[in-house]
């Protein structure tokens, strides 16, 4: 046994290091199998060498999150525990440094991963970026905000939303409204990005003028979109076609960003994937960029990352 003292030198960073009815230190407790007490500005952790070595580094890169400005939640204190696992813990502090977008209530839309930190330095950096993971991982916001910081600093004159409108286990012929209410279901977390992005008035503002479009993959055809940002969201259910279709209709001046999750393809009649073809077709083209996020990129509730985790291993993925 032995033990481990950290200094801890703001009053408010140990009360939120240890959180509500201490919940956070029991977290790294159960996790490192350690006794954690606090001591007025010190936090002495006793245990095994091995695991107070790995809870005090994980002490440390928590108390670096909290001094660039984030809170501690369950999901972000088990992230930290699987970047001490890899001996990554000190990258932690650089995810404050990369804002992509400031909503329209002032909230400051970070990397909360270092897979999302990578995602958003591709969008910057390519004129395409393919964006492949699972539920939760920011794909379709993370671009969405890009698309929206690239507008607000007149980098380009509109923004594209688009995605295919295939039927899971519903029929659109049984939704109620003309096509576009019918589509609309489809395209609902796109709108839900932009409102928060955007406000409400200014979007409808926005969309009204032509400068916000958000239309099914089917609406593309035969356009050039020039000084655009485009994002095709729920790219795993484009035929090959339809994604040859949509990356030929790239203009002058335009970015596009295109998600989505290849374990949840809804093609019928055993149709291949576009988007499973497509980064086999570009791994090695210039100005091309394809991120793989994981199961450790979800920044929903904790317990998406189990999900998942568990639908790999069942699957045989993992």
């Amino acid at each position: 046994m032995i033990e481990q003292i950290i200094d801890i030198d703001r009053v408010d960073h140990t009360i939120a290091l240890f959180g509500n009815l201490d919940h956070n230190i029991r977290l790294l407790e159960k996790e490192y199998g350690v006794a954690v007490v606090n001591r007025g500005n010190d936090i002495k952790v006793s245990g095994e060498a091995e695991h107070v070595m790995s809870a005090s580094r994980a002490i440390e890169a928590m108390v670096a999150m909290l001094a660039a400005g984030e809170a501690l939640d369950e999901q972000n204190i088990h992230y930290i525990f699987s970047l001490v696992a890899e001996g990554n813990e000190k990258k932690i502090s650089s995810l404050a440094d990369d804002v992509a977008c400031v909503t329209a209530k002032g909230k400051q839309v970070k990397g909360k991963t270092l897979g999302q930190k990578n995602y958003i330095e591709l969008m910057r950096a390519n004129t395409i970026t393919f964006s492949i993971g699972p539920a939760g991982t920011g794909k379709t916001y993370l671009a969405v905000a890009m698309a929206v910081r690239a507008f607000r600093n007149h980098d380009v004159n509109r923004i594209i939303l688009t995605r295919p409108a295939v039927e899971a286990g519903e029929k659109l012929g049984f939704l109620p409204g003309d096509l576009q209410n019918k589509v609309d279901p489809y395209l609902r977390p796109l709108y839900d990005a932009l409102f928060e992005m955007l406000g409400a008035e200014n979007f409808q503002k926005y969309q009204e003028r032509g400068n916000i479009e958000v239309a099914p993959l089917a609406y593309m055809r035969g356009r050039t979109l020039d000084d655009s940002f485009i994002i095709l969201d729920e790219a795993q259910n484009t035929t090959s076609e339809q994604m040859k279709m949509f990356l030929t209709r790239l203009g002058a001046n335009s970015k596009a960003v295109v998600t989505g999750d290849v374990t949840q393809i809804d093609l019928m009649d055993g149709r291949k994937s576009g988007l499973v073809e497509v980064v086999r077709i570009l791994k090695n083209i210039e100005d091309i960029g394809i991120i793989r996020l994981t199961q450790k990129d979800v920044v929903r509730h904790v317990l998406v990352q189990r999900i998942i985790n568990a639908y790999e291993k069942y699957y045989g993925r993992s």
